[in-house]
């Protein structure tokens, strides 16, 4: 399955952020989005998870019109942005249990415990989120990607590798290596180069003004 954009053009508050965009991203490629701040990045990623409706242009997921088969898409698709979508309510367990039953996906407890290992939260899992840094909570949100990788379902991630330390953003490369390895698909932003073995393909919203 692959996610197709067509002409997409989008304008807010009476400023033109990008027009006649064309992409596709296809099994096993990672497509990095560049520019400078405020060209429109975070806008185009909403727009393509389905968050922002005032553009322009065709949206097409597995050669159909997205709008209808938004359901299947959604079921798909994995998206990481500014916020980090964590209740502080709940401990961090149970913020990826129920991040995980939003997409009809239930995690088991082990399965949990190790993605939080892996973003260095292990020890963590029955801490309230109320309790957590910033950092903390972003690194929650992203260990939900270690509960889908390798599933071939499309990652939409913005600015992933901020408040993460170096150790954090080299285990964040090597599992977006291992997830397109098995035919996922990424798209991205970020201000750093990204250090992995596969080829990023790269769009700069600065050129389609």
């Amino acid at each position: 399955m692959e996610l197709v954009a067509e002409q997409l053009s989008c304008e807010r508050d009476q400023r033109l952020l990008f027009e006649n965009l064309d992409l596709t991203v296809r099994p096993g490629e990672i497509l990095r989005v560049e520019g400078t701040n405020g060209s429109g990045k975070t806008t185009l990623l909403r727009i393509l998870c389905g968050l922002f409706n005032h553009y322009e242009g065709s949206l097409i997921w597995n050669q159909q019109p997205m709008h209808e088969v938004f359901e299947e898409y959604v079921a798909q698709l994995v998206y990481v942005g500014h916020a980090s979508g964590v209740k502080s309510c709940l401990t961090a367990e149970e913020n990826l249990q129920w991040l995980s039953a939003l997409r009809n996906d239930p995690a088991e407890t082990e399965s949990i415990w190790a993605a939080l290992s892996q973003v260095g939260l292990r020890g963590y899992e029955d801490v309230f989120c109320s309790s957590m840094s910033a950092g903390q909570h972003k690194r929650v949100n992203l260990a939900r990607l270690y509960l889908t990788a390798g599933s071939g379902n499309l990652w939409i991630l913005d600015e992933p590798f901020s408040s993460i330390d170096r150790g954090g953003v080299a285990n964040l490369e090597r599992l977006i290596e291992s997830h397109v390895k098995a035919d996922g698909k990424v798209i991205l932003t970020s201000h750093q180069p990204l250090q992995v073995e596969y080829r990023v393909r790269s769009i700069d919203l600065d050129e389609k003004k």
